[in-house]
């Protein structure tokens, strides 16, 4: 089972890219995004929000279960880039555009870690680890959708 969970906090192993594989796996999710519609997955996005949930829900587990192997939020883990990723474009339409975008605003958020989601870290667990990027995620969304209101996408 610690096989299990090690392929999915690393997202298959991109998180054993070593220093980057955050942003690795931030890209890898917005490849799929992209890909989807062009291969007539284009009903898989509308799924969104519930894919993102379930390998949300699934990060949190797998990091706790990875956690006293690896310790405290490991750089292998980058299942929680994933999840932060998917928020970053729920109900977002996809384009090479908002997915840039998205992917700036969500690195932005996830790495400079402003209005307290610093403080989301320190949270015990899976759910600590997962934490700070769903709201980095949220944050990226929430400015995200006010680029589209004011059309400058």
């Amino acid at each position: 089972m610690l096989k299990l969970h090690k392929l999915v906090s690393t997202s298959l192993g991109i998180g054993y890219i070593g220093k980057g594989g955050g942003t690795v796996a931030a890209v890898a999710v917005c490849l799929c995004l992209y890909a989807l519609p062009q291969a007539g997955g284009s009903q898989l996005v509308i799924w969104l929000p519930v894919i993102t949930l379930l390998l949300t829900v699934l990060g949190v587990w797998s990091a706790n279960e990875v956690e006293p192997h690896w310790g405290k939020d490991d750089k292998k883990v980058v299942i929680d880039e994933v999840a932060g990723m998917l928020i970053t474009m729920l109900f977002i339409p996809v384009s090479l555009s908002t997915l840039l975008a998205g992917l700036v605003l969500f690195r932005f958020f996830d790495i400079v870690k402003p209005l307290y989601i610093r403080k989301l870290e320190k949270v015990r667990g899976g759910l600590g680890v997962m934490l700070d990027d769903v709201v980095a995620g949220v944050y990226a969304n929430i400015v995200l959708q006010i680029l589209l209101y004011l059309k400058l996408f």
